[in-house]
């Protein structure tokens, strides 16, 4: 235990229903408080893991945001995801027991510690904590398939259009507006996510700004317009 650890009950924090198994008892919420022993705080700029790091846990982001990014050959940061509070990082390590990229915190943040093992061992005996494990895991598999569908198809207003509405959507399900967001990345790091150049996203946003689809200050984006931006990403078919 360190001054950056401290006790914490899942059956009493406001994210559980994010990160946590709908349908446990409270017997079984109790068995997972003693897995989730600690929450640990990342500061901003700071690595909560590096690739080629032994893996031992999961995290689950309690507040914050982070990327995780990869080192390409020429040396610059390739980034392959965001995540926010309510979402689970560290499922890279489980393949071979070492991280494969790095996880970097774009804001001050904390987590909650769930040692593997420990969740292995619990996963045998309670169902739906399996389940719910197994859940995450497709859903990474699901959103990766999805990037590499925006990187291998579709055009740059496509990307940065399906980015925002991601974001916004998840956003949204942590309780957080519709249609307003702040940016906890930089715009080069957004171009790194959907492989396009940082003058391609600043003139794309230009373009959404032009076309009164969104309104940008700095890192404040308000969406004006939602259903331009889904036709964008699914442009309607001709009626004619």
């Amino acid at each position: 235990m360190t001054p950056q650890s401290i006790k914490v009950a899942c059956s009493n924090c406001n994210m559980r229903e994010l990160c946590m198994p709908m349908g446990l008892s409270s017997d079984e919420l109790d068995r997972i408080d003693e897995v989730v022993a600690t929450r640990r705080k990342v500061k901003r700029g700071t690595t909560l893991f590096r690739n080629g790091e032994k893996f031992t846990s999961l995290y689950a982001i309690r507040t914050g945001f982070f990327k995780t990014c990869v080192a390409s050959e020429d040396g610059r940061d390739q980034v392959t995801g965001f995540q926010m509070a309510g979402e689970v990082i560290g499922l890279d390590g489980i393949v071979n027991d070492h991280h494969t990229c790095d996880a970097v915190a774009l804001e001050d943040a904390e987590v909650c510690v769930m040692p593997f093992d420990r969740i292995e061992e619990l996963s045998r005996e309670v169902n739906v904590l399996q389940r719910h494990v197994h859940k995450i895991m497709s859903r990474e598999i699901v959103r990766e398939h999805g990037v590499m569908l925006l990187l291998g198809s579709m055009r740059a207003e496509e990307r940065l259009a399906a980015f925002l509405l991601n974001l916004v959507q998840r956003l949204h399900a942590r309780g957080f507006s519709q249609s307003e967001l702040v940016l906890r990345m930089t715009r080069e790091e957004i171009g790194s996510y959907l492989g396009l150049k940082l003058e391609t996203v600043s003139r794309t946003f230009s373009k959404f700004v032009e076309d009164g689809i969104v309104e940008v200050k700095q890192r404040h984006v308000r969406i004006l317009n939602t259903d331009a931006l889904r036709d964008i990403v699914n442009p309607k078919a001709c009626t004619e």
